[in-house]
């Protein structure tokens, strides 16, 4: 517990808490990804405090699209990648530790630990690089989870998946090869607000 405190943006008396939601949805102490799946829509639909496990805290999507989320969205694939990004050591589950470490993150950590782990998101492969390919993967799980009518709507200038990762990468990808390494997210992300707000990515400075 000592060292989650340290490693985290949480005080003991919170971790305990988290920690105890944990166990209640999570006897087994490791969640594998059909049981993350399934918390992670619960999560959508209840907005609860740390005595019960909540997925809503830590969302990508801001409270605009989770409003309207049901009954026209999935987010199945969506959550598909946020275990990836969750699970740390790659061994198929979440432990409690890789669970608070990402919460402490994606809800209190720094504007640097924000776009580091937005970064690890959208790289599926982790070989440091965000394809085409890549970033279109989540933008569609996005607009899927979302349901593309309004996500389309909620964004004014109407944009298409396609055409959302073309922005991107017209305001991202600087030496044009196709291609955003972490330094190039970071610094267009620093320097462009909207493109956190076309990444779809709820990052506050």
């Amino acid at each position: 517990m000592e060292d989650l405190v340290k490693s985290t943006e949480f005080n003991e008396h919170e971790l305990k808490q988290w920690y105890k939601g944990f166990l209640k949805d999570c006897p087994s102490g490791r969640l594998n990804l059909e049981e993350f799946q399934q918390l992670y829509v619960k999560g959508f639909l209840q907005s609860r405090g740390p005595n019960t496990f909540s997925f809503r805290s830590f969302e990508f999507i801001d409270e605009y699209a989770l409003e309207c989320f049901f009954p026209y969205g999935d987010a199945s694939k969506f959550a598909q990648h946020a275990f990836r990004t969750f699970d740390k050591n790659g061994d198929g589950t979440i432990d409690f530790r890789e669970f608070i470490c990402a919460l402490s993150i994606t809800s209190r950590g720094s504007f640097e630990q924000k776009l580091n782990w937005a970064f690890n998101m959208y790289d599926l492969d982790g070989d440091g690089k965000i394809t085409r390919v890549e970033m279109l993967e989540i933008i569609e799980a996005i607009y899927k989870m979302v349901g593309t009518v309004i996500m389309m709507k909620m964004n004014e200038d109407g944009l298409t998946p396609e055409q959302r990762v073309d922005k991107i990468f017209s305001k991202m990808d600087k030496n044009k090869d196709d291609q955003i390494t972490l330094d190039e997210f970071k610094e267009a992300a620093k320097s462009d607000p909207s493109i956190v707000l076309l990444l779809q990515c709820d990052i506050q400075k």
